[in-house]
């Protein structure tokens, strides 16, 4: 292994649209990641290895193995996606315990408020509007970097997100949905 491929960031891409996904898959090569696509949120789940009971049956089994020697530094996840949508994506991987530090990053065309604090109150780590811009793609290295450092010295990076999360949403009062 050279040096020049662990300094390349492996993002998981999850997309139901292939425009979308070709679009996001072309801005993140341009910012030298290394992207694996796929079209469904079961899919991402298989690729990391993560597969559910019910839906063994029905999926070509996979061996484990050929998953863990890729590791992904970080899932970006449509919204809107038949079967499964990116925040059932986001949870799932929350409550894995190999899974859960991976950040994830949740996008879609329609920006609806209630939604995007869910996502980010549930540990999604940005939201971003489609069509995804460079600019977007920039703000993942630091999240990237996190996960990185969280790896070499387990630290408790949560508070920080906590806090970060308060300050968003000023209205406590809100229902939670």
């Amino acid at each position: 292994m050279g040096l020049a491929v662990e300094a390349q960031f492996h993002v998981l891409a999850v997309d139901d649209s292939l425009i979308d996904r070709m679009l996001i898959e072309r801005l993140l090569k341009t910012s030298s990641f290394h992207v694996t696509a796929v079209d469904s949120g079961s899919k991402a789940l298989k690729f990391l290895g993560l597969v559910e009971d019910e839906q063994r049956n029905e999926l070509p089994s996979v061996a484990p193995e050929t998953n863990q020697d890729i590791e992904v530094n970080l899932i970006i996840t449509d919204y809107c996606m038949p079967g499964m949508t990116g925040y059932d994506l986001l949870k799932k991987i929350k409550k894995s315990k190999s899974l859960k530090d991976i950040p994830v990053v949740i996008m879609s065309s329609e920006n609806v408020p209630s939604r995007i604090n869910r996502c980010l109150e549930d540990g999604a780590e940005e939201f971003f509007l489609k069509p995804v811009q460079q600019s977007d793609v920039n703000k993942l290295r630091p999240h990237l970097m996190k996960s990185k450092v969280k790896d070499e010295e387990e630290q408790p990076i949560n508070n920080k997100r906590k806090e970060t999360e308060e300050s968003h949403s000023p209205d406590k009062s809100r229902p939670k949905m």
